[in-house]
């Protein structure tokens, strides 16, 4: 089914370290996936988990201390990791393009928020300031700005958070990008806001045919957006299926953590947290990284390391609960409760 669909990035057996004055950070360690035309990927996981990495490094926005230590990361039939910065320097902003989560740190606070956008436009399209004026107003329309011609001239502090990210998003996209990475676009903005934001990218997505990497530390976030699901744990992919399969037939115990600490209705007086801590990635992890914290780890999950199981053709996961010798373990409550909920709100 997949394989039909046009794939329009491919990243491939990603590792990237970070010196640091502790030591060596195995920060990414052999992510792969594909991004196909039209679609939105959401990757999902903890704080540390490396989804922001991944995400920088297919902006070319790794920090100095970094190693590319091994991986392609294949757009246009060119591996962005080899390119020079010239050359990229014409992809990023322009073919690929970002959203990141705080809007005040990623606008000009003393620059009107009109400029802020045209000037996109004139240094990376050549377009005269007079068209780049009236096509950042038609941006401005297009992403819910209200009387654009007269904000236009306003600094960002006039703008509430949500408009404020609504102008990031107009200026992410004001060179047709193809694709777009929201690296946590909706964190600092309250749940009404989220919502409305949400709705502006997944209307754009279609209008646009744009293809979405979605970065969050929330499934519930994406429970209505992402078309599939890459959940990262330590500097891996260690689930990735469609929403439906992560959602109805997660497989692998830190998934089923993550979609047990999602709060709903259900769980109003107690609230399942994910018990212990990431591991120090400086310290690669013996087996299971997520063994000292999973309830349902064996012996083989503290000595040796998972393979990708494949549960279907779209679902894959990397856990020894799907080898044909592992027992059988009951899949928590709360997972199945998730479950029920998504399918009354179908």
């Amino acid at each position: 089914m997949m394989n039909k669909r046009e794939r329009i990035l491919a990243v491939d057996n990603l590792n990237i370290s970070f010196k640091t004055q502790y030591g060596i950070v195995h920060a990414i360690r052999g992510v792969s996936f594909d991004l196909y035309k039209g679609e939105t990927l959401a990757i999902v996981g903890e704080s540390g988990s490396g989804k922001s990495v991944t995400s920088r490094a297919i902006m070319g926005l790794l920090a100095g201390n970094a190693i590319v230590e091994d991986g392609t990361i294949n757009y246009a039939n060119r591996d962005l990791l080899q390119i020079p910065e010239e050359l990229f320097h014409e992809i990023r902003g322009s073919k690929i393009s970002m959203i990141f989560q705080d809007p005040m740190s990623s606008l000009n606070p003393i620059v009107k928020v009109g400029k802020q956008i045209t000037e996109t436009l004139v240094f990376k399209m050549k377009m005269p300031k007079k068209m780049a004026k009236e096509r950042a107003i038609e941006l401005m329309t297009e992403v819910g700005i209200q009387e654009p011609e007269k904000r236009y001239y306003q600094y960002p502090f006039q703008f509430s958070g949500g408009m404020r990210q609504r102008i990031v998003i107009a200026i992410a996209l004001a060179n047709n990008a193809e694709i777009l990475i929201c690296d946590e676009p909706t964190t600092a903005l309250d749940v009404t806001i989220q919502a409305q934001i949400l709705d502006l990218i997944n209307q754009l997505k279609k209008e646009r045919k744009l293809s979405i990497i979605f970065i969050t530390h929330d499934l519930g976030v994406v429970a209505n957006v992402a078309d599939r699901i890459a959940v990262m744990y330590a500097g891996k992919i260690v689930e990735i299926g469609t929403a439906d399969d992560v959602f109805y037939d997660p497989r692998h115990p830190y998934t089923w953590a993550l979609l047990s600490s999602m709060p709903s209705l259900a769980t109003a007086d107690t609230l399942d947290a994910i018990g212990g801590t990431p591991p120090n990635m400086i310290y690669s992890p013996k087996g299971d990284a997520f063994a000292p914290r999973n309830k349902f780890a064996m012996q083989i999950d503290l000595e040796e390391e998972p393979p990708m199981f494949d549960v279907s053709e779209t679902h894959k996961a990397a856990t020894w609960l799907l080898h044909p010798d592992a027992p059988k373990v009951k899949i928590p409550e709360a997972v199945l409760s998730v479950r029920k909920n998504r399918g009354k709100k179908k």
